[in-house]
């Protein structure tokens, strides 16, 4: 990263919510989860987040049931603003000043996004939670992430996953797999590396919006990244 860092996207996906239980959200997780971010806005960081619902339900899931698609795709918006909530909760129980904001009108609960509003809350050293992906059915929360991100003018894209970077293969089923400190976009497309799905990434490229992947289950991570250390894979 060549320029000082001072507005930050966090991508969290509703999977990381899990720890180890197969659904659903587990306490100790979201408290880690809130320390770790109340130690960047503590440290003068502006921070917007874009949420999952993956450990709820996924749109995708619904055909399986009989569901259509876009239907399913409005049931994973809704998980979406459960974890939202849940985050929210968390964050502000350890005096993190928090404006939850979702696509979907759902006032009594959280506020409608508005660009401007959003803008507005990070000016004045609130975290804004963004549920309900971009609001549309057949769009992912990472293109949600890359569309926020691009409209809030944020430096980086933090993209949390369980692994500490961009690997030549999956380093879980491929031993000789090896870790990429840097990447390009047009490397990372020509190598068919799925970092995000392809509209996500394809605005990520168009804006030039800098992306780091990295493992968000080490503690204090997030933090070090801001702060220099070499951390992830950075495409750029």
């Amino acid at each position: 990263m060549e320029k000082p860092i001072k507005r930050i996207l966090l991508k969290l996906s509703g999977e990381a919510l899990m720890g180890d239980q197969q659904f659903g959200i587990q306490s100790e997780t979201l408290s880690i989860f809130a320390d770790e971010i109340k130690e960047v806005v503590n440290a003068g960081y502006e921070v917007g987040i874009v949420v999952g619902g993956g450990n709820i339900f996924r749109g995708l899931q619904a055909g399986n049931i009989g569901i259509e698609r876009a239907q399913g795709d409005y049931m994973g918006m809704l998980a979406t603003v459960i974890n939202g909530m849940a985050l929210q909760g968390a964050l502000e129980s350890k005096g993190v000043y928090t404006r939850l904001m979702s696509a979907l009108n759902i006032s009594q609960v959280c506020e409608q996004y508005i660009r401007r509003k959003a803008m507005r809350h990070l000016e004045k050293g609130r975290c804004i939670i963004m549920a309900a992906g971009t609001g549309n059915p057949y769009f992912t929360t990472d293109t949600a992430a890359a569309l926020r991100a691009n409209e809030l003018e944020v430096d980086v894209i933090l993209k949390g996953t369980s692994v500490d970077g961009i690997y030549t293969a999956d380093p879980k089923k491929d031993a000789n797999a090896t870790k990429f400190e840097t990447i390009s976009f047009e490397e990372v497309m020509m190598k068919n590396l799925r970092i995000m799905d392809q509209t996500a990434f394809a605005l990520c490229k168009e804006n030039k919006m800098p992306i780091i992947v990295f493992n968000i289950k080490q503690r204090g991570n997030i933090l070090r990244i801001l702060q220099g250390e070499k951390i992830g894979t950075l495409v750029s």
